[in-house]
């Protein structure tokens, strides 16, 4: 798997450097004097081990249905990926449904190992809010998680990035998991601004959320130009926009935040390039839009092999 991992992800880039190195001089400083046996734990210990907690990051594969299916073919689709989960590696799985189906696709879930997901919701608990969805709301009828700052919402419906920062405190506050998106239009990365936007987008929406809190996130990088237009940014892109935004929690919160961060891709992920994005190493899953929407095709996705 390692070989595979350097040829669909290519030579390591300066932070992944850097990173290696430091992880051969603290086992190295560990292991001075002691025995090779007891050398690894002082290392991890104090380091929060990104060798170690590197290991522990379960993928998270979530298909984000968007505003498509009806009752009878939501609880369909909904019945395939539950069967394909169980054949499924050490992974997580989602689905992000519509707001109508949340009970029904739930109920179709039972007794799976498939969470089910909501693709918004709105940062006031109650209210004359006409049309909107509050976290309590959601968390009533089980949702686990609740996606925050899709591009979609951004575009089409204006949210800012102090607009999904309080969905995400909100999301948080009610004891649920949130799906943080952030990335960068077309003309950004043809201008040399992926890593920009993804700082700004990162800060904003991530401003006063605690590191404990963290454990609560995860990150989905979706370059905008690559959704829903068959574009994917080729396992090297992503990789190095995934390690740059693993490096961000380290320098805005710590090396175990970020060792423990799962960063998810979106971006046309299909279950004919899954295989090559998950052999990158800063890649913890996916966001998967038109193609969860195909439960052959999603349940590839699950299974997928690095």
């Amino acid at each position: 798997s390692s070989s595979k991992k350097s040829r669909a992800c290519g030579a390591s880039s300066v932070f992944g450097q850097l990173q290696m190195l430091s992880a051969v001089s603290a086992l190295l400083a560990a292991s001075s004097g002691l025995h090779a046996s007891h050398a690894v734990r002082p290392a991890v210990a104090q380091r929060a081990g990104s060798v170690s907690l590197m290991a522990e990051r379960t993928p998270l594969i979530a298909g984000n249905w968007k505003m498509n299916t009806v009752l009878d073919e939501a609880v369909a689709l909904a019945k395939e990926v539950a069967a394909a989960a169980a054949t499924a590696p050490e992974v997580d799985v989602a689905v992000c449904v519509p707001f109508p189906f949340i009970v029904p696709v739930k109920e179709a879930l039972a007794g799976s190992n498939v969470s089910v997901g909501a693709q918004d919701c709105f940062y006031e608990e109650s209210g004359a809010y006409t049309a909107a969805v509050s976290t309590a709301m959601l968390k009533s009828v089980g949702v686990d998680y609740i996606v925050a700052g899709h591009s979609e919402r951004r575009a089409v419906f204006g949210d800012s990035d102090e607009d999904v920062n309080k969905k995400v405190l909100k999301v948080l506050d009610a004891g649920l998991k949130c799906i943080f998106c952030i990335g960068e239009l077309k003309e950004e990365r043809e201008s040399g601004e992926t890593f920009s936007v993804c700082d700004t987008q990162l800060t904003k929406g991530l401003a006063g959320v605690s590191e404990e809190a963290l454990k609560d996130i995860v990150v989905a990088y979706e370059p905008v130009w690559a959704i829903g237009t068959g574009l994917t940014a080729t396992p090297e892109v992503a990789q190095e926009t995934h390690e740059y935004i693993r490096k961000w929690f380290v320098d805005n919160y710590s090396e175990g935040a970020s060792d423990a961060m799962v960063i998810q891709y979106g971006g046309s992920v299909k279950d004919s390039n899954v295989d090559e994005l998950m052999s990158c190493k800063d890649i913890d899953g996916a966001l998967v839009g038109g193609a969860s929407l195909q439960g052959p095709g999603f349940g590839r996705i699950i299974n997928f092999e690095k």
